[in-house]
Order: C-alpha cells, then structure tokens, then sequence
C-alpha cells in the first residue's frame, strides 16, 4: 500500500519552496507588449515622425514622370504598402530568415531620388517608371546577395566607428527640418516667411515644456502632443492643407505593373546599385545605433536579417509601384527620445501603415499636419540621434589619441557635402553618390582609418569575423 505523500520538511537549515506566483519572467523592453493604452499613441506618434518622409519620394518621383493626381496617389498608397510590410517582416520576423526584431522602420529612402531622377531624365515620357522598377528590383537582388557579407564585417563597426556614423545621421539629416521649418516647398511664396518660422518654434516649445513638466506616458508621447497642438494652433491661420484630403479616394490597392513592364537599363541599374550600397551602409548602422539605444547590440545575424528584409521590399516593391526601402533614422530618433523600445509598437505602427496605404483618404488626413509643424518636431528627434551617437563616442576611448582623429577626420569627410554640396562635382557620377551622401562618406572614412590604426599591422587583424546567418 503506497504512503501518504509527505509535504517538505521544514527547518532551521531547510530551503523554502519556491512559490510560483514569486518567480517573475524577465521580459527585455524590446519584447514587451504594451497596454493598448500605450501602445496606440506611441504607434501614431512613429506614424507622425515617418509619415512626411515616406511621401516624399513617390511625390517627388511622380512630379518628375508627369504624373497626375490619380497617379501620384497611386504611387503614395504604395509605399506606404510597401513600408508597412517591410516594418512588420522586420519588427516580428519570419523564422531566422528575414527580421531583426527590433523596433526598426523600413520605408522607400529620399537617398534615391536624386538617381532615380536622372534616370527619369534619360527616358521617354511613359518609358521612365518603368527603368526606374528595373533598376530598382535588380538593386534589391544586389542587396540580397550582398547582404549576408556585411554580417561578417561587424568587427570593423566598434563603438568609435558607429559613434561617428550615429552622430553624422543626426548632424546630416538636420537640414530636412529646417525645411520643413521653413514651410516644406522652396518654391512657394511663403517659404521661410515668420509665420512658418513662428509656428515651427512653437511646436519646439510645446514640446519642450511637455519635457520639463509632463509625468509618466505624457511625456513619453511629447512628441505626439508638440504635433497634434501645433496642428491645431495652425488651423485658425489656414496653415494646414486640405486639397489632399479633398481629391484621395476612400480606398484603393494598387494594381501589379500599373505603370508597365520593368525595363532593364545597364546604366540605370548600375546607379541604384551604388545607392544600394549606401543604403545598405545606412540600414546596418540604423540597426547597430538601435541595438546601443534598446540595450540589445545588433550581432551579425541581426544585420544579415535585416538587410535580407531591405532587399525583399526593395525587390518586390516595384510590382506594385514602390521604390529602394531602407531604414528610417527619424524613428530610431522616436526610440531614443521616448525610450519606449517596444518592437510590437513599431509593429503597430507598420501595420496602420498599411491601413492608410490601403485607404487613401486615412492618409490624407495625416498629411493635415503642417510642414513647420513637423519641422519643430524634427529638430528634436535628428539632434536627439546625433545625442545618442556622442553619448556612443564618450564610451569610445577619446583619451586615446589616434581615436580623436579618426573621429576628427571622418566627422570632417561626413560634414563636406553639408558644408559644401557642390563640393564632389567634378567626381566621377559613381563617386559623387557615394561620397555626397555624408554619412556614407564619414562611415567609409571612419572605417579605413580604424583599419589603419587597430588592425593592420596588429594582432586585432586576425580575429574571426563574426558568422551570419
């Protein structure tokens, strides 16, 4: 016959039980899931920081090909498809395959237009899209079959290199919110007037004081109230345009090929494979400032993940009008502002995008908030970036004195094509990509000299390069 089973004996020198209800599952911030309470207003306030720059391109683009209003809503609802499913496959992931599971924003990149437009340039009206999708799906194969190699190269990317390209992505990007600052439209009568300025300055100061007396989630969302107040403030000076809310229809999906056939040009798919490159430099350092910003250093897997991610949307995007998808540095400024590092928020946040892709109408209605309102907002979230990459460099070994100049140098090689734009003019078309784009030079830069001065030579030069998935 079995015995009664017998509790634990307790005594002077026995091990209390442990309680289930004492163990607590550690939970990093970048797996938390958020309260819908939460969770909604830092999705929106992504969406806000995003929105602006997700239309530029197929605006700009769409001008260039003589596109109507139909058509240039068309190539809108796109990309913000295209931005949403490269947000979601990046934030959750498919298996090992595709996803770096941070909080990390994919959208077609402005760093493209400026190619794109040349090839515009070369063709025919009704021929150009068309090379331009070409192009574009062949650059994102490049990225595909590129992309695994960069993993590798990660033991060339420590903190005094990444610290200079997270500082030059907030230094560079600087100029796009004094824009917006200035109205948005070089063009228009009003640009740079003191209403613009006035209103920009304005939303700073919202947010400034939300900063200095919010509590809690309120200032977490600073950013989010700066833009919906100085929205407001806009309205009773006509600040804020209608005509897009006006002519969007409700809903729209975009049709496979609704511009033609991809044509595949050797001059045209050589340019946005160098621009590739450059955003693939971009995307990679986006992952490593995150992985510092969330406390979880992107390895190489997780850039191999992420650049394969890049490459998908890039490849596919064109079949239904996208363009050359790559991080999103304004909302890596999000993440370092509002320390809410929540992966399942940027989630949220890529599938609304889908929502207003989808229903054109529901964009429009964020594109109300005026360009000096997201300039003074934009202030804050590139110089936050460039906060996070100095705060990067003090962990760098600046006592050291060949760290301060390679951080003096590359700093300097980054900051040319700000100080002077037409500076590489006389570069051959290839090197004028990649050296005009200040942060692709100042990585290079930085890279070569941290080559020079820790590997050659050394016995640092014999480590083994990280494995990638």
């Amino acid at each position: 016959m079995a015995l009664p089973a017998q509790g634990p004996v307790e005594g002077p020198c026995s091990t209390p039980p442990v309680r289930t209800e004492d163990a607590v599952t550690s939970v990093h911030p970048v797996d938390e899931k958020l309260h819908p309470s939460r969770l909604v207003p830092a999705a929106l306030q992504h969406i806000a920081a995003m929105y602006a720059g997700v239309v530029t391109p197929p605006l700009i683009i769409g001008q260039a090909c003589g596109l109507d209003i139909a058509g240039r809503t068309r190539l809108i609802a796109a990309s913000l498809l295209i931005a949403g499913v490269a947000t979601i496959l990046q934030t959750i992931g498919v298996r090992q395959l595709v996803g770096n599971r941070l909080p990390f924003v994919n959208a077609a990149s402005s760093a493209g237009i400026a190619p794109i437009l040349a090839i515009a340039e070369n063709n025919a009206k009704g021929h150009q899209l068309p090379a331009i999708y070409g192009a574009v799906m062949v650059a994102g194969a490049f990225c595909l079959a590129v992309g695994p190699f960069f993993g590798r190269l990660l033991k060339f990317f420590p903190p005094l290199v990444t610290g200079v390209v997270i500082t030059l992505i907030g230094v560079t990007l600087m100029p796009v919110p004094v824009g917006w600052a200035q109205g948005g439209d070089k063009t228009a009568a009003g640009f740079g007037s003191m209403r613009n300025l006035a209103l920009a300055a304005f939303t700073l100061v919202v947010i400034l004081l939300i900063q200095r007396f919010g509590k809690g989630f309120v200032k977490q969302v600073a950013l989010l109230f700066g833009l919906l107040i100085g929205t407001l403030a806009a309205l009773p000076f006509g600040m804020a345009d209608f005509r897009g809310l006006a002519s969007a229809p409700v809903a729209a999906l975009p049709t496979p090929f609704a511009f033609g056939a991809p044509v595949f040009q050797a001059a045209a798919i050589l340019s946005l494979c160098i621009v590739m490159l450059v955003l693939m430099t971009e995307s990679s350092a986006g992952m490593l400032a995150l992985g510092e910003i969330c406390d979880r250093r992107a390895d190489a897997r997780t850039i191999t993940r992420g650049l394969r991610t890049d490459g998908l949307a890039t490849l596919l995007g064109p079949v239904f009008g996208g363009f050359p998808t790559s991080a999103f540095a304004q909302n890596v400024g999000v993440v370092s502002l509002t320390r809410v590092r929540s992966r399942y928020v940027v989630a949220v946040a890529g599938s609304a995008l889908l929502v207003l892709g989808a229903f054109p109408v529901l964009g429009a209605i964020v594109s109300l908030v005026p360009m000096p309102v997201l300039g003074g907002a934009g202030i804050v979230l590139f110089g936050s970036i460039a906060v996070s990459g100095i705060r990067t460099l003090s962990e760098a070994g600046l006592d050291d004195s060949s760290n301060i100049i390679l951080v003096a140098v590359a700093l300097g090689a980054g900051i040319i094509p700000l100080a002077a734009p037409t500076f590489y003019t006389q570069f051959p078309a290839w090197a004028q990509t990649v050296l005009g784009s200040g942060i692709s030079a100042g990585a290079i830069v930085a890279v070569m000299l941290n080559l020079f001065f820790h590997h050659l030579g050394t016995r640092s030069s014999t480590a083994p390069a990280l494995k990638s998935s």
